[in-house]
């Protein structure tokens, strides 16, 4: 009884802001199409369920709307954008949300206005609405940064298209990942952040966390990878690969070759020349060991490391020199270390990290995945895709197929 009161309500809300609208101007009939039951109750959503606010906001939207030309917008317009792939419909999640890929590289805007990028932006959401079943609403977007060196030039980019999303497209965006951006990036994302109103939903993710996924760890197909990594085959087996002797330290070859380097040092001294009783009795001396006294020459080694010992077996002298010599800081008894806060700041940043690489891995997929035009293309319902269209019905309809299974 409660959910059929709450319905009500909302009816009658939605009622209310249309009744507000009409009253301002009179909605033509593709307008009247855009403001459904379910686009006013995202605006009532978005302004907290204020039916003035939504009705202002809706107005505002429908104005902008009609001056960027959101009816007339067609593929025509931005052939050699479709051609590079900038700014496509990768494919469809398991909830048959649409992902919206975008690649803008950083020379686009020297050669292009901001408003031209607008539209394609738009046209590219308007196309992954129009793909939308009916029963899904939103779409994920994926900024693919890493043709950016700028970290300023890649958040004006950023916020840019987050103000639209925000402004005239409420409730549509699901997920937002910013993929392999520059260095900077992360220290201006954590001052503008606070300001921007789809923040929770932004995550910055890196490409390289993922290269150990099952479904691509082919290294074959990148030359540059698979030169780089260490090949043990390259070694002769007949060689036999010992240890070097010297006058300081042993230098030993690993033969554990999975290892980060392939080679350890030995503070054992396996020289023939040693510093000290070079006694056959091994059991009272045992081998040299490097310590601040022998591990540096006798030139400006103290008086008594010059002096020779005794060559007369006996019992190993202690050595007065220890590792661990410096005294400890006190803990305070009372105050908690400044460390632990940084600790716990450290830890909570870890586990955001996680957080974000296990949202990015459905999407990884999409984001690997070639652009095609044509299944693009396919995507696009009249009248978005063009006056001339360069795919034929029967190939159109074995992309659709094609298409559907992602």
């Amino acid at each position: 009884m409660g959910k059929r009161d709450q319905k009500d309500k909302n009816t009658e809300k939605v009622e209310t802001v249309l009744q507000l609208l009409r009253k301002q101007a009179p909605l033509t009939v593709k307008q009247e199409k855009f403001c459904n039951y379910a686009c006013v109750e995202r605006f009532l959503k978005a302004k907290g369920d204020s039916v003035k606010k939504a009705a202002k906001h809706l107005r505002a939207c429908l104005s902008w709307r009609e001056s960027i030309g959101t009816e007339y917008l067609i593929a025509d317009e931005f052939s050699a954008e479709l051609v590079e792939g900038f700014a496509y419909v990768a494919g469809h999640d398991d909830d048959s949300r649409p992902i919206v890929v975008l690649r803008i590289k950083q020379d686009y805007q020297k050669f292009h206005s901001q408003k031209l990028y607008i539209r394609l932006l738009v046209f590219t959401l308007e196309v992954a609405i129009g793909s939308m079943p009916k029963n899904v609403e939103q779409f994920v977007i994926l900024f693919d940064a890493s043709f950016f060196r700028s970290a300023s030039a890649f958040m004006n980019l950023l916020l840019a298209s987050m103000k639209i999303v925000s402004e005239y497209y409420p409730g549509r965006l699901h997920k937002a990942f910013v993929i392999d951006p520059p260095s900077l990036f992360s220290y201006l994302w954590k001052g503008v952040r606070p300001f921007v109103e789809l923040s929770p939903v932004i995550m910055v993710v890196s490409s390289l966390d993922y290269d150990d996924s099952l479904e691509y760890d082919d290294f074959s197909a990148f030359p540059r990878a698979s030169s780089l990594r260490f090949d043990p085959s390259s070694i002769p087996s007949t060689g036999k690969i010992g240890s070097s002797s010297s006058t300081r330290f042993s230098f030993t070859v690993s033969h554990h070759f999975d290892s980060l380097k392939p080679w350890y040092l030995s503070l054992t001294d396996t020289s023939a020349s040693k510093v000290g009783p070079t006694s056959p009795s091994r059991s009272l001396m045992g081998p040299a060991l490097i310590s601040p006294l022998n591990a540096r020459s006798f030139s400006f080694a103290s008086p008594a490391a010059r002096t020779p010992r005794c060559s007369t077996p006996g019992p190993a002298r202690k050595s007065q020199w220890t590792p661990h010599s410096n005294p400890r800081t006190p803990k305070p008894s009372f105050l908690q270390s400044p460390a632990m806060f940084f600790r716990k700041e450290k830890d909570c940043h870890v586990s955001k990290t996680e957080k974000s690489r296990e949202s990015f891995l459905p999407f990884l997929r999409f984001y690997r995945r070639p652009y095609d035009e044509m299944i693009y293309r396919s995507k696009m319902k009249p009248p978005l895709g063009g006056l001339i269209s360069i795919v034929s019905p029967q190939m159109k309809r074995r992309h659709m197929s094609q298409s559907q299974r992602f």
